[in-house]
C-alpha cells in the first residue's frame, strides 16, 4: 500500500505521458518524432524572441524534443550564452519550462526546453518512465546540443532545473563541468522524496524494506500499472500543495494534453530507481555558481535548503553522510521568495480577480538573468 500512496501522494510531480505523447515504438527508438507544429504552450509566444522545434540525441540512443529560444535582436557577430532547461518532474516543455526558456531569451540567452526521456514528445519506450542515470544524461545531451549551435558560445552554457529537475540539475552540474551556472527553482531532491516520502516520514529501513518488496511483486504483477497524476478533485482537508497542482495542472492555467501531471500520472515502477539512489552527495563538489530559489511557503523548502547547505557547509539535516567543505561556497546562493508557495514559481503564481487567473510575476527573472551574466563569462 505505501507504494501506491507514494505514487498517488507524488502525483503533483511524479507523471507521465497521455495516449498523446506516445511517439515512438520498442524497435530501436531512434525513428522521427512527429513533433506538433502550432504553438500550444500554455503561455503566448514573447514577441521578443524567436522560436523553433529541434531534436537532439542522447547517449542512451534516445531522442528529445525541445523548443529553442532566442532573442529577436541577437548582437551583431557575437555568440550568446546559452540555457538548457527542464521540469517539473513529469511536466512537458509547454508548461513551465517553456515560460522559463522564453523568459531568459528575452533577457539575451538562447535558451532550450526540453521534454526528458520518455515523456512528452521525446522518444522512449514504455512511457511513464524515469531513471537518475537517463535524466542526469538528458540535461548533459542538451548541453552537447547547445555547444554545437553556431550562435551559442560553448564556454558559456548554464541550466534550470525546475521542482524534480531542480535536484536533477545539481547532479548534472556535479556531473558535467561544461556547466557554469545553474539555477535550481523551487526543487524536489527526487531520490530523498522516492525513498523517505515527504519530510522522511519514512526515513527507518523497515518502510523502506516493505516499498521495496512492494515494487518486486508490481513488477510480475503488473508493470505497467498506473498510480499518481495530479487528482481530478481535491478534498477541502488536503494539504495546501495538494490543491496548488490542481490550480496548475489541472486548469487552463497549466493544463496540457501532453503532461502526465495534467493526467493519468506515472507508471508504479516508473521511478523504482530514484528510491535507491541519492542525488546530493558530490554537489558540495560543485565548483561552478549555483542559485537555489524557494518559496517561502512551499512545503519542498526543506529540499533547497538542504541542498544549499550541503554544498557549502558538507552537510545538511536530513543527509547522513558528510562531505568536503565545497571549495568554492561563495558563488553559491539561496534566495528564498517571500508568500510564494512551490507552484507559485512555475509561472509566476496567480490571483484570482473576477473569476480569471491572473498573473503574480513572483519569479524573479531579472535575478535569473543577472545571476547567469555574472557567472557565463
Amino acid at each position: 500500500m505505501r507504494t501506491i500512496f507514494i505514487a498517488m501522494l507524488l502525483g503533483g510531480m511524479l507523471a507521465g505521458c497521455t495516449n498523446n505523447d506516445k511517439q515512438t515504438t520498442n524497435n530501436d527508438m531512434k525513428q522521427e518524432l512527429e513533433l506538433t507544429q502550432e504553438w500550444d504552450k500554455v503561455f503566448p509566444l514573447s514577441e521578443k524572441v524567436n522560436h523553433k522545434k529541434v531534436t537532439f540525441k542522447t547517449q542512451y540512443g534516445l531522442t528529445l524534443a525541445a523548443d529553442l529560444y532566442a532573442p529577436l535582436n541577437p548582437p551583431e557577430g557575437g555568440k550568446m550564452a546559452a540555457l538548457a532547461v527542464s521540469g517539473p518532474f513529469g511536466a512537458v516543455k509547454e508548461q513551465s519550462s517553456g515560460l522559463y526558456a522564453m523568459k531568459m531569451a528575452e533577457r539575451g540567452f538562447v535558451a532550450l526546453a526540453f521534454d526528458p526521456s520518455y515523456t512528452g514528445e521525446s522518444s522512449g519506450e514504455p512511457r511513464r518512465t524515469a531513471s537518475p542515470d537517463i535524466n542526469t544524461e538528458d540535461f548533459m545531451a542538451a548541453v552537447d546540443f547547445l555547444s554545437k549551435q553556431d550562435n551559442v558560445d560553448a564556454e558559456k552554457i548554464g541550466i534550470i532545473g525546475i521542482c524534480g529537475w531542480g535536484g536533477i540539475a545539481l547532479n548534472a552540474a556535479a556531473a558535467d563541468t561544461r556547466i557554469k551556472a545553474t539555477v535550481a527553482s523551487t526543487m524536489y531532491d527526487m531520490t530523498r522524496v522516492s525513498g523517505n516520502d515527504y519530510n522522511d516520514a519514512f526515513d527507518v529501513e523497515e518502510a523502506r524494506h516493505k516499498n521495496r518488496e512492494n515494487l518486486s511483486k508490481q513488477r510480475l504483477a503488473d508493470p505497467n500499472a498506473m498510480a499518481g497524476g495530479v487528482l481530478d478533485t481535491v478534498p477541502p482537508q488536503a494539504p495546501r500543495f495538494v490543491h496548488d497542482y490542481y490550480d496548475y495542472y489541472k486548469t487552463p492555467r497549466g493544463y496540457h494534453p501532453r503532461s502526465g501531471n495534467s493526467n493519468d500520472g506515472w507508471r508504479v515502477i516508473g521511478t523504482q530507481a530514484y528510491a535507491n539512489s541519492r542525488f546530493l552527495y558530490y554537489i558540495n563538489e560543485i565548483r561552478s555558481a549555483v542559485l537555489v530559489i524557494h518559496g517561502a511557503d512551499a512545503h519542498s523548502r526543506y529540499f533547497g535548503e538542504a541542498a544549499y547547505h550541503y554544498m557549502v557547509e558538507g552537510r545538511a539535516e536530513g543527509y547522513k553522510f558528510v562531505g568536503e567543505t565545497n571549495p568554492n561556497p561563495e558563488n553559491k546562493q539561496l534566495l528564498i521568495i517571500p508568500d510564494a508557495s512551490h507552484c507559485d514559481l512555475y509561472d509566476g503564481g496567480y490571483e484570482e480577480k473576477a473569476g480569471q487567473g491572473q498573473p503574480k510575476n513572483m519569479i524573479p527573472w531579472d535575478t535569473l538573468a543577472a545571476f547567469f551574466t555574472k557567472n557565463l563569462k
